[in-house]
């Protein structure tokens, strides 16, 4: 048994399988392959802000935004199940790989996107979903998407500290592999209308980072 907000060590993790699990190919809502071939020129940054069900689904919303998944990232077990994600023992996060087009929405604005609809305070849990695997995290593509993860980080937790908001505990790094999920969970509110969707903000507007590298 783990702790559902402690993060294990990899001597602790499950051996997870060689093979990848079976998911949906195409993108319920767009058609779009989900693991591509992606459209040249396109980024791919990776965000987790609690259940991925919603958070999907604020994305694939976003004007610019070309294709979404969620898939399972940031932790040691190779192509895990969600039981196996939810258990604690792969140290996986719930994320959402995000597929834009920088001439129609800036690295800048699916940040602000990231910031405004979670609370990126909370460490190990996001609101009453408790456990690592639903931890903020930015897992970046480039060298340019990490100084921009990094210094949105650094505005919105000045804007936050105004409000009386505790620091940041989102985890920004060089994207690990992306396991994607099973196929029901892709895109599953499109499928489930009336389904769970955990999103919520602190009401603190994320200022820009016009500066930043884009």
């Amino acid at each position: 048994m783990f702790s559902k907000t402690t993060a294990i060590t990899q001597d602790q993790a499950l051996p997870g399988r060689a093979d990848p699990i079976a998911t949906a190919s195409e993108h319920y809502v767009t058609g779009r392959p989900l693991a591509g071939p992606y459209p040249d020129g396109f980024e791919v940054i990776d965000v987790g802000l609690g259940c991925f069900w919603g958070a999907e689904r604020l994305f694939w919303r976003a004007e610019g935004v070309w294709v979404s998944a969620v898939g399972y990232q940031g932790g040691y077990t190779p192509n895990p199940t969600y039981e196996e994600v939810c258990s604690g023992a792969t140290g996986h996060a719930e994320t959402v790989r995000v597929v834009f087009d920088p001439a129609r929405i800036s690295l800048d604005d699916v940040l602000k996107l990231f910031w405004e609809n979670h609370d990126p305070t909370q460490g190990m849990r996001q609101g009453n979903d408790v456990g690592t695997q639903y931890r903020s995290v930015i897992y970046t593509h480039s060298e340019a998407q990490a100084l921009s993860a990094e210094a949105s980080r650094a505005a919105y937790e000045k804007a936050l500290s105004a409000a009386g908001r505790g620091p940041i505990t989102t985890e920004i790094r060089a994207a690990p592999p992306f396991y994607f999920a099973e196929a029901y969970h892709q895109q599953y509110l499109a499928k489930n209308p009336n389904g769970y969707c955990g999103l919520a903000g602190t009401g603190v507007t994320c200022p820009g980072t016009a500066s930043a590298p884009s």
